[in-house]
C-alpha cells in the first residue's frame, strides 16, 4: 500500500525542483507537514553554545532562506532550525534553472546563488514568529 508521504514525494518529483521546494515550504506553513515531538527522546537533549536543545538534529540554512517556516520545522521534530542565508539587500540569485536532480545518485546540485528577500524582510518574519526563542 502506498502511504500519503510516498504519494506527495512522487508528486513533488514530477515538477521542477525549485517549485517543489516552494511547495514544501507552503505545505509546512499550512501545517500539512509531519508533526513530531522534538523532545520525544530525553537522552538526546543537548546543550550547544549555551543553547538548550531538545535534540541535536537540526535543519541547516538554505532550506528556509526567508525565515518563512522555522516554527513548522520545529513542529516537525527538529531540535533547531537555522534560517537563511540572508543578504543585506534582496537579490534574485542565479538564473533558472539552478537546482538539478541527480536521481540515480539520490542527490541535488544547488546553484541558487543566495536568492532571498533581504535582511529587512527576514527580520520582520523573525520578529513575527509564533514561538519565542528559548
Amino acid at each position: 500500500m502506498t502511504s500519503p508521504h510516498d504519494l506527495v514525494t512522487r508528486g513533488l518529483r514530477l515538477i521542477d525542483p525549485e517549485t517543489a521546494h516552494h511547495a514544501a515550504l507552503w505545505g509546512l506553513r499550512a501545517r500539512l507537514g509531519p508533526r513530531a515531538r522534538a523532545d520525544r527522546w530525553p537522552r538526546l537533549r543537548t546543550t550547544l553554545a549555551g543553547l538548550d536543545l531538545p535534540n541535536p538534529v537540526g535543519m541547516a540554512a538554505g532550506f528556509d532562506k526567508n525565515c518563512e517556516a522555522p516554527d513548522a520545522l520545529l513542529r516537525s521534530g527538529f531540535g533547531f532550525a537555522e534560517c537563511g542565508t540572508v543578504t543585506p539587500l534582496p537579490q534574485d540569485g542565479n538564473p533558472k534553472p539552478r537546482i538539478f536532480r541527480l536521481s540515480e545518485d539520490r542527490a541535488v546540485i544547488n546553484r541558487l546563488g543566495f536568492n532571498n528577500k533581504g535582511l529587512d524582510a527576514f527580520a520582520d518574519r523573525l520578529a513575527a514568529r509564533e514561538r519565542k526563542p528559548g
